[in-house]
């Protein structure tokens, strides 16, 4: 599969190159696919249809993954009715590296392991796991056939049919949102600048891990506004995060309260009695 990767990574309008630094720069490419694989796989384990989100219902963030989905899926289908797939197979690296792994699933770990198993959110990222297997093992079983018969009998067992044997997902049109997706990139761009400031507090000793941290927002920088501060904790990854009037730009200081046992967020809310915060206590003692 390695040798396959290269193949599809190589420019062939250029001489053709390969050797051992070559080889172990693919096999790092191929070790991020495949963990991009194995984390889906295993926020998979024991989902059901009856915890399926219909698109209409999910958080933006969801909905902006499968916009990601949508944008990808034409590239692909492109490739296949020109015979081009020269920046197909970075591409879809580039999707599971950047935009998932660094990103997605760096913020909706603590809600698909600290939310109940009934809340909307935790099923709206089981629901976007489900598409990105079968997109991405289907997508990548030309380029990555052994890998992508695992990932997939990983998930339906030993006697499913091969993954060889199935069409790539159909993407519906709605998963397309531009708006949505210019949005996001804003978002993003915020997120940036707060995880920097994040990194200088941290390395200053002030806190051992964003969950430690609390960030005061200014009303007057109108990006802010693009999101509830609920929201924003959970992009930033960080305990709290409120909005301060006739303030330019983004503090950030430590967390008041108390660190939460299960989730570690720290947290005023926190129970000295069994350690728990609010929406932990629901899920343990419901």
């Amino acid at each position: 599969d390695i040798l396959r990767l290269w193949v599809m990574n190589a420019d062939t309008n250029e001489d053709l190159r390969i050797g051992k630094t070559i080889l172990e720069q693919q096999a790092e490419l191929y070790r991020r696919l495949r963990n991009s694989l194995r984390w889906i796989l295993g926020g998979l384990d024991g989902f059901s249809e009856a915890e399926r989100v219909e698109h209409a219902d999910m958080p933006e963030l969801e909905r902006w993954v499968l916009h990601r989905l949508a944008e990808l899926d034409a590239r692909i289908r492109g490739a296949v009715a020109s015979h081009d797939w020269s920046g197909v197979v970075p591409e879809i690296h580039g999707f599971c590296a950047t935009d998932l792994s660094a990103f997605w699933f760096d913020i909706r770990k603590d809600a698909l392991y600290c939310d109940g198993a009934d809340s909307l959110r935790r099923r709206a990222v089981r629901t976007v796991l489900d598409h990105l297997h079968r997109c991405l093992t289907t997508w990548l079983a030309p380029v990555l056939p052994f890998t992508a018969e695992e990932a997939w009998r990983a998930r339906f067992g030993e006697a499913a049919a091969s993954v060889h044997l199935e069409l790539f997902p159909e993407i519906p049109a709605a998963w397309r949102d531009e708006a949505l997706a210019a949005k996001w990139n804003e978002v993003r761009g915020a997120r940036r600048r707060v995880t920097n400031a994040l990194e200088l507090y941290r390395r200053e000793g002030f806190i051992a891990s964003s969950l430690q941290a609390f960030v005061g927002l200014g009303t007057d920088d109108e990006h802010w506004n693009l999101l509830a501060e609920t929201e924003w904790a959970d992009v930033f990854i960080v305990s709290s995060v409120q909005k301060v009037r006739d303030r330019n730009g983004e503090h950030v200081n430590v967390a008041p309260g108390t660190k939460c046992e299960r989730c570690w967020k720290v947290l005023p809310e926190v129970s000295p009695t069994h350690g728990l915060c609010r929406r932990c206590e629901g899920v343990v003692n419901p």
